[in-house]
Order: structure tokens, then C-alpha cells, then sequence
């Protein structure tokens, strides 16, 4: 099929209920804008943002979202705002996203990625009108062997880490209620259509969570402290975080449109060409800001993180009108860019925000 990508599908979800739990995050604060920019009805479940500063502090107060502050494991509370919503769409991004963190909360972590899942899953079964549900892992829910080859969206499943295992276990759950509770075969009696997304790692202007290569990179140069890096060789699908956002806003499209023909789980990544070691992400870094100095703390004792994962994205260019837009470069470039300005008091959040998404746009409509 011919991939014609342009940003008209966003009409779609003009006056249409969008659910987004995780909407204070970093990847959260990006959908919910754009969606709010596209004249959705959108409301909010999660916990208050975790940094200080916060994206989603940053613009709240610009936009007419209907904010609740509350915990995805708390399964009535949850089931209580959706019903009471009735969307047509759901977007789940609330999570424990972060792998050191997961060794130090490894309950925490597992308890919120997999029956957070499940109680956002046993809630939409209550639902009374047709919904399309859009749920967010990570590139992480494979079996990583470290090799050169691309992961497939039908490849084992696996994870080291709590956080990388407990992705897993999410996508266990989503095909487990996809096949017992929302099954394609069984669309016209349930309406509901259930789909995972498994992006790479993604940068942009307004992460500030800790132990993330960027905003660590970031809070250095701003700060004049060095860049301390620990795995210098670590290879990455780097993405700017209007690739995937824009992604599930196509797929979530599609899956309306033509609910059992887009079901199961879809990779959003750049393109192979485009995955870089840590190093090289440092030092691009550093000749755009015009300062900051790399200091190399390699520890043979840190906790084992995966060093070489790239993702086959073929379902996705070949399957939905989506294909990336950025190369790494660019995406550094511009996300560097943003906090440069940000930090030196250029432009507001806001404006950050509103000009990459335009940005995006005019990439998608060329």
C-alpha cells in the first residue's frame, strides 16, 4: 500500500472523548497537548507530575483538560472515571518507565506496569459504546540477545530487568483480555478494539526524569557540571518523541476506522541507520549547546542495562500511513535546541511545544 502521510487524520479526533492515563508524564505531556490541539475532549489519569520542572505543569493551565490526580492501581477509582467519561479512544501511558528505578521498586514497578494494565483492561469491559484503546509498553518486551537483528513485533518476549520484564508481562495481559474479552473475530458484539505499541527510546524538550540519557546531558550543560557517562557504548533506537506520538495517533485512526484489521502490537522506531551509541549522542549534544565536557565513569559493577536493541518498524510503514519523519540528528538537534532556548529564557514551554508540533506537521504534509 502506498504510505501518504499527511496530519489531516488529527480532524478525527475533533470532539471526540480521549482517555490518556500517564497524561502528566513526559510522553504523556506530548500526546495530550496535540490532542487538545486537534479539538479532543481529553481527560486525564495519573499520578501528579514526578519533576520539578514538569512539562505538564509548564502548559496545564493553556489548555482545557480534565485533570484526575489519582493511581492506576486503585482499580475502582479508575473504572469510575472512564465509565463516567465513556471515551472513544484510550491512550495507557501510566507506568513506572524508568530501569534503575525498577531495581530499587521492583514491586512497585511490576504491581504498576502489569495490574495497572489489567485494571484499565477490566474497566474498558464495562465501557457501553465502541472504543479504540491504544497501549503503550516499550521496545523493551523482547528477549534481548544483544544482536545486530531487529526485533519483530511476533519475537519472544522477555526482560532481564524488573522494568523490561514487567513490560512483558503488560503485553501477556493485553492479549490476554484482547483474546477473552475484545476478541476481532467478536468485534460487532463487544465494539471494543485493542491494540500495544512498543516505541524506542525517545527524546524531546521537556524530560526532566532522572537517569535518562538526555535530561542528564541536559541538567549538566545547564547546570556546568560535566556529562557522566556509564555506558558509553550502549546502542539505542533514538527517536524525537513526535515520531511515536504521532504514530499512535494514526494507529488510534485506523483501529476506528477498521477495528479488526489493526489489532495486535506495532513497533514505532527510526530507522536502523539511525541508531547511535551513547557517546556520539553526548557529544552532538555538546556541539549544538556550544559547551559542557563528557566524563567517562564506566562501572564493571552497575546494573545490567541492555546494550544493543534496534526495532523492526516494516508493520507499521508498511501497514499504516507512518514512517519516520526525523532522523536522529534532527531529532537531537531540535531537542537540544528546545532546552537551550528554554533555559535561556528564549521562549516559554509552550511555545517550544507549539512550534516542534508545527514543525512535525509541515514534515508530515511535504
Amino acid at each position: 500500500m502506498e504510505n501518504m502521510v499527511s496530519s489531516n487524520f488529527l480532524d478525527v479526533y475533533k470532539g471526540k472523548e480521549v482517555f490518556v492515563t500517564g497524561h502528566t508524564g513526559f510522553k504523556g505531556s506530548w500526546l495530550t497537548y496535540a490532542l487538545c490541539k486537534a479539538g479532543a475532549i481529553v481527560k486525564g489519569y495519573s499520578l501528579a507530575p514526578a519533576t520539578n520542572p514538569s512539562l505538564y505543569t509548564l502548559f496545564e493551565n493553556e489548555v482545557n483538560i480534565e485533570s484526575v490526580i489519582a493511581d492506576i492501581n486503585d482499580a475502582s477509582k479508575l473504572q469510575k472515571e472512564i465509565l463516567s467519561f465513556q471515551p472513544d479512544f484510550i491512550f495507557h501511558l501510566a507506568a513506572q518507565p524508568l530501569v534503575r528505578r525498577s531495581y530499587k521498586e521492583p514491586l512497585n514497578t511490576f504491581g504498576t506496569n502489569v495490574m495497572g494494565t489489567a485494571n484499565l483492561l477490566n474497566a474498558v469491559i464495562h465501557l457501553t459504546k465502541p472504543c479504540s484503546c491504544i497501549l503503550i509498553t516499550t521496545d523493551k518486551v523482547y528477549e534481548n540477545k544483544e544482536w545486530n537483528y531487529p526485533y519483530r513485533e511476533t519475537d519472544r518476549l522477555g526482560g532481564y530487568d524488573p522494568y523490561s520484564a514487567s513490560k512483558a508481562c503488560s503485553e501477556l495481559v493485553i492479549n490476554s483480555y484482547r483474546n477473552s474479552f475484545f476478541n476481532p473475530a467478536h468485534y460487532n458484539q463487544h465494539q471494543k478494539s485493542i491494540v500495544s505499541v512498543r516505541a524506542g527510546n525517545v527524546i524531546g524538550g521537556g524530560d526532566w526524569s532522572e537517569d535518562r540519557l538526555i535530561p542528564d546531558i541536559v541538567r549538566a550543560i545547564a547546570f556546568d557540571k560535566n556529562i557522566i557517562i556509564r555506558s558509553p557504548n550502549s546502542v539505542r533506537p533514538w527517536q524525537h518523541v513526535l515520531e511515536p506520538v504521532f504514530g499512535y495517533l494514526q494507529l488510534g485512526v485506523s483501529l476506528s476506522q477498521h477495528p479488526s484489521k489493526y489489532e495486535g502490537a506495532w513497533n514505532f522506531g527510526p530507522s536502523n541507520a539511525d541508531n547511535l551509541p551513547v557517546i556520539d549522542i553526548a557529544q552532538q549534544a555538546i556541539d549544538i549547546w556550544g559547551k559542557g565536557k563528557i566524563d567517562l565513569q564506566i562501572d564493571p559493577n552497575a546494573l545490567h542495562e541492555a546494550k544493543l536493541l534496534k526495532l523492526d518498524i516494516s508493520k507499521a510503514i508498511n501497514e499504516l500511513p507512518w514512517k519516520p519523519k526525523m532522523d536522529t540528528a534532527m531529532a537531537i538537534e531540535r531537542t537540544i535546541q528546545w532546552y537551550k532556548s528554554f533555559y535561556n529564557g528564549e521562549q516559554t514551554a509552550l511555545q517550544l511545544l507549539e512550534a516542534d508540533i508545527l514543525y512535525y506537521q509541515s514534515l508530515l504534509n511535504n
